[in-house]
């Protein structure tokens, strides 16, 4: 046994809908891949490709709140859909890629705009705007098993009962499959890592105080308090 110099941190999960809970291994984010969104970001949907950013695993929280963080005064909600993989691999084919896939829940990437907005200006990475302590609030993973793949349905968020954003995962720019295949080119994947899938248009600001319900059609509502 390893003679650890400290003891180990907890292992990041994420709450299963029954029982028992999904380790978590890395967390792929891909940016823009709805086409309203990548319009109101001011980009071109059809002519860039697919691109992605990281969130650390420790950026997951499951408790229902979200601690506004330090170093902002603009943080953003942007509802997602999580997929959690079971396998992974190298170059993996479209026809195999959901064969990896052990479920799907709802989730936010939550988002520092300002200093995302700053990184960009500079050409840097984006990590500063969008992986920091609670940044992922998540709800319970929904297995494959009893929900199959959810590739359509409606896609929505509120705050304070004011819906903010709306779609169907059908206007997904890069579908589930090819979001796998893509990554798995550049990386190994593996058991454990996570991938969220980008967010419909609508995202904006949130205070202290507010109350987000994220929703996704199969999944459930992730009901989310600042504070």
């Amino acid at each position: 046994m390893t003679d650890f110099v400290f003891p180990v941190p907890p292992v990041a999960q994420i709450p299963v809908v029954d029982s028992g809970a999904f380790p978590v291994r890395r967390i792929y984010c891909i940016g823009r891949n709805y086409a309203a969104h990548a319009i109101e970001m001011g980009h071109d949907p059809d002519r860039e490709p697919p691109f992605f950013f990281q969130k650390n695993p420790d950026s997951l929280d499951a408790s229902g709140t979200f601690p506004y963080p330090r170093m902002t005064d603009d943080v953003h909600h942007e509802v997602e859909l999580v997929v959690a993989l079971k396998s992974g691999g190298t170059d993996i084919q479209l026809d195999t890629a959901l064969d990896h896939v052990w479920g799907y829940a709802v989730g936010l990437d939550m988002t520092r705009r300002d200093l995302q907005g700053e990184a960009k200006k500079l050409g840097r990475p984006w990590e500063i705007g969008k992986s920091f302590e609670h940044a992922a609030p998540v709800g319970p993973l929904h297995p494959v098993s009893e929900i199959g793949h959810p590739d359509r349905g409606r896609i929505a968020l509120t705050v304070n009962g004011e819906l903010r954003q709306q779609g169907d995962l059908d206007q997904m720019i890069w579908k589930v499959p090819e979001i796998i295949g893509y990554l798995s080119r550049y990386f190994e994947l593996a058991a454990g890592d996570v991938i969220m899938t980008g967010t419909p248009s609508g995202v904006g600001p949130v205070k202290r105080g507010d109350r987000i319900e994220a929703e996704i059609d199969g999944l459930g509502t992730l009901s989310v308090q600042v504070v």
